[in-house]
């Protein structure tokens, strides 16, 4: 039987939500993919999956190094010669802090979308090959709720909180919507999961009310392990539709 592979974006930190997602694709006998720009933080918990008895092997993977897309693309062509999952979960940093959008630093802007939207829009296009090569491809792009203030058209402008990642992650969507309209001709599956409120980040000190990654990994594992008639350039939070 052809080993299953996912290859999973921003995998660094024990309680992330990349981390939940590998954790429970690995638990469903894929072959993982954990990815970091600090390759050393990916190996650390791809050693605690390869102790579980899962295959797990770490990539150093910036979503805004070009060549270094490639030389992962090249690894996987050499060791599985196929992608059937691809999990876009790398975020930049949320600014939270930030309230509207005439407060906004641009550079944090052109930031987020350089690793939300461009990265993965690279990344897809480098994998393409891999992820053609396999039975049926799923590709699922990790959302935010966040989003939801410029999709549904909320009161823009000062109640606009965390423009930067709002926007980022709005134009993540859209490029969900497209690529799965490029791949509609293809096995290969396209949707976008908003995981809900994630405790991976204790240093700010307003997660209370939040769920752990393990609960929040389900619904970006349930896209990814989608049936060949499932749906494809569409919204959910976690399994419900959005759009």
């Amino acid at each position: 039987m052809t080993t299953k592979a996912a290859l999973i974006t921003g995998t660094s930190r024990p309680i992330g939500l990349g981390f939940a997602v590998a954790r429970r694709l690995a638990e469903l006998d894929y072959h993982v993919f954990l990815t970091a720009r600090d390759v050393s933080r990916a190996e650390a918990l791809a050693v605690q999956l390869r102790q579980e008895d899962h295959r797990a092997t770490a990539l150093r993977l910036d979503l805004t190094d070009a060549a270094g897309m490639q030389e992962a693309a090249d690894h996987l062509a050499r060791t599985v010669g196929h992608l059937d999952v691809l999990v876009n979960n790398a975020s930049d940093a949320v600014d939270f802090t930030v309230l509207s959008a005439l407060d906004a630093d641009l550079d944090a802007v052109r930031s987020a979308l350089e690793v939300d939207v461009l990265g993965p829009w690279r990344l897809v296009q480098t994998l393409l090959p891999l992820l053609e090569a396999a039975p049926a491809a799923r590709i699922v792009n990790v959302s935010s709720i966040s989003a939801q203030q410029i999709a549904t058209g909320l009161d823009l402008g000062a109640s606009l909180r965390a423009p930067a990642h709002s926007f980022a992650k709005h134009m993540l969507d859209t490029l969900t919507t497209v690529l799965a309209h490029a791949l509609k001709d293809t096995p290969i599956l396209v949707n976008a999961v908003d995981p809900g409120e994630t405790a991976t980040h204790p240093e700010r000190g307003d997660e209370h009310d939040a769920r752990p990654a393990s609960e929040s990994a389900r619904g970006v594992v349930w896209a990814a392990t989608l049936g060949e008639d499932g749906p494809t350039g569409r919204l959910f939070s976690d399994t419900q539709p959005l759009t």
